[in-house]
């Protein structure tokens, strides 16, 4: 998800803190442990209760460095918030504070999420949490079309080649069901060729390199053939590896592996898991847990989280020290360009396959549209106040099983 990262966020101080006696490990880890705990709204929500806390309110960390992460969060794939709130401990602590505060951050939405999951496998079948579920499916296609549409809107503006981008990937994911992770790449090739060449390519050098790019289709589809507990870690690994954008880029990457290619999950059980991941605090890709412990019980749950979060968890410590010096690099910025407007095109496309399935009757097609009212007209209302309203009207409407 794009953020103009040129502008700051609010009126906050320019001038960096004193990181030597303004907030320490300890206070780092307990304003994270509270956000995640508390911290609803999705990856801008919680970007931005770190700005506000943090840089405005606290002084812990300096305008710039909040800046500078924000941007490297979206340069970087995996989940924006999570990612950000590393490079924060980071940027104060190094190794330890990255480390500790992405911990005290993930840690309380998972610990939800093995309690939900584990009452969803136990009682899932019960026609009253099918009601609920019912009810709460219709909403987060009303959620997920409205963040589509913020997307669109300022990701892509009126560049025409990130429209073309954006269409390109949306059609395909649409089609085939599935997120075809090498389009990402191949439209970050295409920004950086198109928008901001290097200079071999401006002094015509060589241009027969671009038509050797076929290799990148290679190995990146399909399971590795191990048991189901380490294919389900390396699928999530890949997830947390080349998954661009916000924490709802990630679910028609997911929805094309655990039910189009593995067929780990029903349609509905990935419905369910996109909306307890939304109805929970914290990350939005904490839904990897929830799924893995549907898949492979408590094992799966931790092998699933780990591996979603340990990718960008290693860029940060391996990226944040070079960072600085390509924070203004012409193609970086074209790259990223280019992968944001196939992210959002996938998310788009997941969009309509998700809601082609959840929204079955009328009933449902009524509960999504009053949701997206709801959502347009009181762009404030808390989205777990929403699901939760959702949920009730599902008890009033569900009929039969899903």
């Amino acid at each position: 998800m794009e953020i103009n990262v040129n502008q700051p966020l609010g009126n906050a101080p320019q001038t960096a803190p004193d990181s030597g006696t303004r907030g320490t490990l300890r206070d780092f880890l307990a304003y994270f442990l509270h956000l995640g705990t508390l911290g609803f709204g999705g990856p801008i929500a919680l970007a931005g209760h770190m700005h506000r806390d943090l840089v405005e309110s606290r002084q812990w960390i300096s305008e710039r460095d909040y800046l500078e992460g924000l941007a490297f969060s979206q340069l970087s794939p995996g989940p924006l918030a999570a990612q950000l709130a590393m490079y924060l401990g980071w940027v104060r602590f190094r190794t330890l504070g990255a480390t500790l505060v992405g911990a005290a951050f993930i840690l309380p939405s998972f610990m939800m999420v093995l309690v939900l999951a584990f009452f969803y496998v136990q009682h899932g079948t019960l026609s009253w949490i099918r009601a609920i579920f019912y009810g709460v499916g219709a909403a987060v296609i009303a959620i997920l079309l409205r963040s589509a549409y913020k997307l669109i809107r300022s990701t892509l503006k009126k560049d025409p080649l990130l429209w073309l981008l954006f269409a390109a990937t949306a059609l395909v994911t649409a089609r085939t069901e599935s997120e075809i992770v090498w389009l990402f790449l191949v439209s970050g090739l295409i920004a950086l060729f198109l928008k901001a060449p290097p200079a071999f390519l401006r002094q015509g050098i060589a241009p027969a390199l671009l038509s050797g790019f076929g290799w990148l289709t290679q190995g990146m589809q399909g399971s590795a053939s191990f048991d189901k507990t380490t294919t389900l870690f390396l699928f999530f690994l890949k997830a947390g590896a080349f998954v661009f954008g916000s924490g709802l880029a990630i679910v028609p990457f997911l929805y094309g592996g655990v039910v189009t290619q593995t067929h780990w999950l029903t349609e509905r059980q990935f419905l369910d898991a996109v909306a307890i991941a939304m109805i929970t605090p914290g990350p939005v890709v904490i839904t990897a847990g929830f799924i893995g412990y549907l898949v492979a019980g408590m094992l799966g749950a931790v092998l699933a989280s780990l591996a979603v979060f340990v990718p960008p968890y290693l860029i940060v410590l391996a990226a944040a020290p070079l960072y600085k010096r390509f924070t203004q690099n012409p193609q970086v910025k074209a790259f990223v360009q280019g992968v944001t407007a196939a992210a959002v095109g996938a998310i788009t496309g997941a969009v309509y396959i998700l809601g082609r399935r959840a929204l079955m009757d009328l009933p449902s097609v009524l509960i999504a549209a009053a949701a997206l009212l709801l959502l347009l007209a009181a762009k404030k209302i808390p989205e777990p106040v929403l699901i939760a309203l959702a949920g009730l009207a599902g008890l009033l409407f569900f009929k039969g099983p899903a």
